[in-house]
C-alpha cells in the first residue's frame, strides 16, 4: 500500500488554500516531499489570483518535529555541500536543507497573507517555517522549542535572525541560547504567536480569521506587507516616506475612491 501524501492542500469556496502537514506518525517531520509538495502549493498561492489566503497546519500530536534527521533525502546542489570546511557548511545551509532557506524567503514576500496554526507543539524547522507566515495563531496545547542547542548548534535556515526580528533578543537567548521551552501563552507574551485559542474551538477560530482576511482588500493587503517589512528595517523619517509612497498607489486605487464616496455619503446622512 502507497505512503499517504506527505502534505495535502484544498483551495475552499472562500478563496483560502490550505495546506495540511500529513506525516503524523512521523511527527510532521519535514522531508523532501514535504518540501516539494509545500513549495508547489506556495506558488500556486502566489500566482493565482483568485486564492487570497493560504493556510498551513497539520494532522497528529505534533504541529512538527522539524527536518527530517533519519529519511536520508537531503537535496545536494553544491559541490562542497558535505565538505568539513566551515565554507561548505556554510553553503550547504544556504543551498540545500531541501531548499528550506528559499522557500522560507519567498513565503515571506509574497504580497498576500500566511497563516500557520499550531494545534500543538511545533521545533526547528517546522518553527523556522512559521517565523516566515505573517500570522501565527496557537492553540492551547501548542509549545515551542528549537532543539538544536541540544546539539550544540544553532537554527540556521534563519531561525535566529527572524525569531530575533520578531521577538528581540530577550527572548531569542531563552529559547536558542538556555535551550528552553515556552508554552503557548509564553508563547504570546514572547510576541510569538498572535492570539491562543481553546482546543476544543481551535480550528474554527483559525478559520474566522482566515476567512475575515480573504474579505480584506487585496491591495491593501499587498502594499500593508511589503511597508510593514521596509519600516522594521529603516529608521523613522524614512519609514514615513515608505507609507507615503504606499499610500500614494493605494489612494488611486478605485476601490478605495468607491469605498470613501460610500462612506462619506453615510456619514453625511447621519443626524
Amino acid at each position: 500500500m502507497s505512503e499517504a501524501p506527505h502534505l495535502l492542500t484544498e483551495v475552499t469556496d472562500e478563496g483560502i488554500l490550505i495546506a495540511t502537514l500529513n506525516r503524523p506518525d512521523k511527527l510532521n517531520a519535514l522531508s523532501r516531499q514535504t518540501m516539494d509538495l509545500l513549495t508547489e502549493a506556495v506558488l500556486k498561492f502566489r500566482d493565482t489570483e483568485d486564492i487570497n489566503v493560504m493556510l498551513i497546519r497539520a494532522t497528529g500530536r505534533y504541529f512538527s518535529a522539524g527536518a527530517d534527521l533519519k529519511g536520508g533525502e537531503q537535496k545536494i546542489v553544491s559541490p562542497i555541500g558535505n565538505s568539513k570546511s566551515a565554507r561548505g557548511i556554510r553553503e550547504n545551509h544556504r543551498l540545500n536543507l531541501n531548499n528550506m532557506q528559499q522557500l522560507w524567503d519567498e513565503m515571506e514576500h509574497i504580497e498576500k497573507p500566511i497563516v500557520v496554526a499550531h494545534h500543538a507543539t511545533c521545533v526547528g524547522g517546522g518553527l523556522e517555517m512559521s517565523l516566515s507566515c505573517d500570522f501565527r495563531l496557537a492553540a492551547k496545547s501548542a509549545a515551542y522549542a528549537f532543539p538544536e542547542g541540544l546539539f550544540g548548534v544553532l537554527p540556521a535556515s534563519n531561525g535566529v535572525s527572524r525569531l530575533t526580528r520578531i521577538c528581540g533578543p530577550h527572548w531569542a537567548r531563552w529559547l536558542i541560547m538556555a535551550n528552553r521551552k515556552a508554552d503557548a501563552d509564553m508563547a504570546y507574551t514572547m510576541g510569538l504567536v498572535h492570539q491562543v485559542f481553546p482546543d476544543e474551538t481551535f480550528e474554527d477560530e483559525v478559520m474566522d480569521f482566515c476567512r475575515h482576511l480573504a474579505k480584506q482588500n487585496g491591495e491593501q493587503m499587498g502594499a500593508a506587507k511589503v511597508a510593514i517589512e521596509m519600516c522594521a528595517e529603516v529608521g523613522r523619517e524614512t519609514g514615513r516616506h515608505v507609507e507615503r509612497m504606499a499610500n500614494s498607489g493605494l489612494m488611486l486605487n478605485p476601490d478605495y475612491i468607491a469605498g470613501m464616496s460610500e462612506y462619506m455619503k453615510g456619514v453625511g446622512g447621519k443626524k
